[in-house]
């Protein structure tokens, strides 16, 4: 399947231009982008969004609205900016502030600095010294490659594979069983059912199907239950020497994320996956058009914030497909 690449949004201002001149490489890349179809990867974010429990709350509140200001000498101020500037009551503004956390979104990117283990970030970087400083993953001199700032930036475009494993093993889109162990063999066959292979590199999907309950049955979505990839799963993606993994549930892994032998570990996926390999994790993704589309490879972009010191960015990702799947 031919993979569809994306190119600077700057490249549109080209197009009006392109009868009267020759075609230039840009306009044939424009025109290949604006032939594939574009998949929205993301869910609405909203106050009313299932948010796991060790995070902080999402907030979201107008501070400045179009209403009328406060007259002078009234108070208190309330949030109206028509009238405030003394030009008549043409301009108002608004504006609002929120509050969240880097690991919780619509989809969010987990950095290589958002885990450890036994101590140590990814690469053996000292993981307390690295957040000695409130200001960041990195503040205190030490990590600061691992914030997601420092994402690579070849991998804000990548080849994406989808693995619908929730499809194969349901015969339908209907989603998974709560706590359902997804496993090296489940990835392998979805990928040999569907006619893909995971190159070195990749940015990897999984589909459980959890991502119609996001909107749907937000308090069974940020349940203690979901299904997800164990360990099994993740040495095969760790094998397949793929740089970004993601999926359509809360917490990636299969939840409750625990293990109890050789030896009791919480996050037993996200240790092996980060800090073990450097390997990023995408949660919350919403998978459904791609599965409807049957869209198993694709080009994927994956622009988080770049935020300094940050430990994780929420995200608006989206696959471009070709027409063909439609």
């Amino acid at each position: 399947m031919r993979l569809v690449t994306i190119a600077s949004a700057a490249v549109l201002a080209l197009a009006p231009f392109s009868v009267a001149f020759a075609d230039s490489p840009a306009d044939d890349l424009l025109r290949t982008i604006k032939s594939a179809r574009l998949i929205d990867l993301s869910h609405t974010w909203e106050i009313t969004s299932p948010i796991a429990g060790v995070n902080p709350p999402y907030a979201f509140e107008l501070v400045a609205t179009h209403d009328l200001a406060t007259p002078p000498g009234v108070t208190p101020k309330g949030p109206g900016t028509r009238g405030a500037f003394g030009d008549g009551g043409q301009l108002s503004f608004s504006a609002e502030v929120m509050h969240f956390s880097g690991q919780h979104g619509a989809p969010t990117l987990d950095a290589i600095g958002h885990i450890g283990r036994n101590g140590l970030l990814f690469g053996g970087v000292d993981a307390a010294k690295s957040t000695s400083n409130p200001d960041g993953i990195g503040a205190s001199g030490t990590g600061a490659n691992l914030a997601v700032d420092n994402y690579p930036t070849d991998l804000l475009i990548n080849r994406g594979v989808l693995l619908d494993v929730a499809s194969m093993i349901q015969g339908d889109f209907s989603p998974l069983p709560e706590k359902y162990e997804i496993t090296a063999r489940h990835l392998r066959d979805a990928a040999h059912v569907q006619g893909v292979r995971l190159r070195r590199g990749d940015t990897v999907f999984i589909r459980t199907g959890w991502g119609q309950f996001f909107k749907g049955d937000p308090v069974k979505y940020k349940g203690d239950n979901s299904p997800g990839p164990g360990v099994d799963a993740a040495q095969y993606l760790i094998d397949q020497r793929v740089k970004v993994v993601g999926n359509d549930t809360l917490t990636f892994e299969q939840r409750p994320p625990l293990v109890f032998a050789p030896k009791f570990q919480v996050f037993p996926v996200h240790m092996m996956l980060i800090p073990d390999h450097g390997i990023y994790i995408i949660e919350n993704l919403n998978l459904e058009e791609l599965a409807q589309k049957r869209a198993y490879e694709f080009a994927v972009v994956v622009p988080p914030l770049k935020v300094k010191g940050g430990t994780g960015s929420a995200l608006r990702a989206f696959a471009l497909v070709p027409r063909d799947n439609d």
